[in-house]
């Protein structure tokens, strides 16, 4: 039964983290998180994870890349009949009485618009937290979460614990290494090429749509995996069932890789950056306990990487500094986010 039931919510698109801790070994609340989840290399008390590694030197380096002062947004609007992954949902609501007749403020006619935006904080384009994912109730740096949570938020790991994500930005368009490798199996329903659900982005892989560029990935690094799926997010509300029933996403050995590069950020043009169906039909989100749990580095999901995949074919540069903007939210496991690539 609950084979069946794992198979069903993976085909839906709608798996449980919880359910995937349990596949892998069981950790349930008392457990020695010691024996579960690695040491923080910046220390037991740490709960920033990989963004203590965009040091001063690593933000004046990438400034480097602003040569145009050309911006471009990484970020997909917020509104109402965006794809929502699971029970997830939005209500946006304006309030503007000052128009009313009679209503308005003063001998100047002074009026005013407020808006309410209803919503987790995990949609649209956002941050996933340190306090986002674990494996049980085991949290980065070996971190008991259950002993730090409450109805309102928690009282580690929270969004306030970050340093700077200002940074280099690497794009990596995984259309063009599919197209050039000769296997790109596109979506019927993406009007223009994009890699189809279920698959798999391989180490390899990542490192060629490197070559393609000439880069190096460094340590501080924020990577911007572009797969073209979200031609589907922006045919919402039309594709919002297909956006969600799966995407290609990284392996785990890309994800691996990755984490080898000590990258900070891993972002991808998807709502949950790995492969789905994953490549286990049992173990459900590995990618996110290796990159969050394990390592500390953040996922950023349903990123906007077409038009800064389409300026580095033109341009022949897929490097540009970050600008980024996360609330730091007391408790919160992620928020949405503003980014901009400055080139």
């Amino acid at each position: 039964m609950r084979k069946l039931l794992l198979a069903g919510l993976a085909c839906l698109g709608v798996v449980g983290f919880a359910a995937g801790a349990s596949a892998q070994g069981g950790s349930g609340a008392g457990n020695d998180c010691s024996k579960i989840v690695p040491a923080s290399p910046f220390g037991p008390n740490d709960q920033t994870g990989a963004t203590n590694r965009v040091t001063p030197a690593v933000t004046k380096a990438a400034a480097a890349e602003i040569q145009e002062g050309k911006s471009i947004a990484l970020s997909n609007p917020l509104v109402d009949g965006v794809p929502l992954f699971g029970t997830r949902f939005t209500k946006t609501v304006l309030t503007a009485g000052s128009l009313a007749p009679g209503a308005s403020y003063g001998k100047n006619d002074a009026t005013f618009i407020e808006d309410t935006w209803l919503s987790q904080s995990h949609v649209g384009t956002h941050l996933d937290g340190l306090g986002h994912f674990g494996r049980g109730d085991c949290y980065y740096n070996q971190t008991q979460i259950g002993k730090y949570i409450n109805q309102n938020n928690m009282t580690r790991l929270g969004l306030e614990n970050l340093k700077s994500f200002a940074t280099r930005g690497v794009v990596i368009d995984l259309v063009k290494v599919f197209q050039a490798a000769n296997k790109l199996k596109s979506n019927p329903a993406c009007r223009k090429p994009c890699l189809d659900m279920g698959t798999v982005i391989s180490a390899e892989d990542i490192q060629a749509g490197l070559k393609m560029y000439n880069v190096t990935l460094r340590e501080g690094d924020m990577v911007f995996l572009h797969t073209g799926w979200v031609d589907l997010f922006e045919q919402y509300p039309a594709q919002n069932a297909l956006y969600n029933k799966g995407e290609p996403g990284i392996g785990v050995d890309a994800a691996k890789w990755l984490i080898a590069q000590k990258v900070v950020a891993v972002a991808a043009d998807t709502w949950a950056v790995e492969v789905i169906p994953g490549e286990q039909p049992d173990i459900l989100f590995p990618v996110h306990q290796a990159l969050i749990t394990d390592n500390g580095i953040h996922i950023i999901e349903n990123a906007k990487t077409d038009d800064i995949a389409a300026e580095a074919a033109a341009t022949g540069r897929a490097t540009f500094f970050v600008n980024m903007s996360v609330p730091k939210a007391v408790g919160l496991t992620g928020n949405f986010v503003g980014i901009e690539a400055i080139r």
